[in-house]
């Protein structure tokens, strides 16, 4: 009786220490993989488009009346559940337009379930959940941009106008809660030495 309770002894003793050792072995090896997912997070974050410049039929630019015309259509394809302007999501387009010209954009919601918005921020990417509708340029905001009952509903569109008045890096988002931070945006650059275009 005294063998067996010495031998139990032993064996709860090795298997503590194994447990521990193993507790140990499995902390360092979570780790590892946790730091492996990292980087691959981090590259789905898109670069930004490093293309040619061009002027697909929704970009029209009219350097007489110093003006950009923009057709912008939400829900264009279903991409990212349709969550996308002009069929691009994670600013895989990047549209650039010359410093002190008038924007014009025409936004039409194609999305046959969600409504959307349009605005222009100063932020380009690490979209949080909910945002704080703050234009970078006065007027450049569709109306109720938040809301989802308000804003642009599906089948809608609306018209807005803004002066392009400072050179810089831009995106163009969409405020519907959740809606940025799963891709709905697009870059929009104003640029000081003219160039205009759009690069995808």
């Amino acid at each position: 009786m005294m063998k067996r309770f010495a031998t139990l002894s032993l064996v709860v003793a090795v298997a503590a220490c194994s447990g521990g050792k193993s507790s140990s072995n499995q902390a360092s090896e979570t780790q590892p993989d946790t730091q492996a997912t990292q980087p691959a997070a981090q590259a789905t974050q898109p670069a930004a488009p490093s293309g040619p410049m061009t002027t697909p039929a929704w970009y029209k630019k009219d350097d007489a009346t110093k003006t950009v015309s923009l057709d912008i259509t939400a829900g264009a394809t279903d991409a990212n559940n349709h969550w996308n302007f002009n069929g691009g999501t994670h600013g895989d387009i990047a549209i650039t337009v010359p410093e002190g010209y008038t924007v014009k954009i025409h936004f039409e919601n194609h999305d046959p379930a969600m409504a959307h918005s349009l605005g222009i921020v100063a932020q380009t990417s690490g979209f949080g959940a909910t945002m704080t509708p703050t234009p970078a340029f006065p007027g450049a905001v569709t109306s109720n941009p938040t809301s989802m009952t308000a804003a642009t509903l599906p089948g809608k569109s609306e018209d807005i106008s803004f002066t392009a008045d400072k050179a810089g890096n831009y995106a163009m988002v969409c405020f519907i809660p959740g809606h940025a931070a799963t891709g709905m945006y697009l870059l929009f650059n104003v640029s000081s030495d003219g160039s205009a275009g759009v690069q995808m």
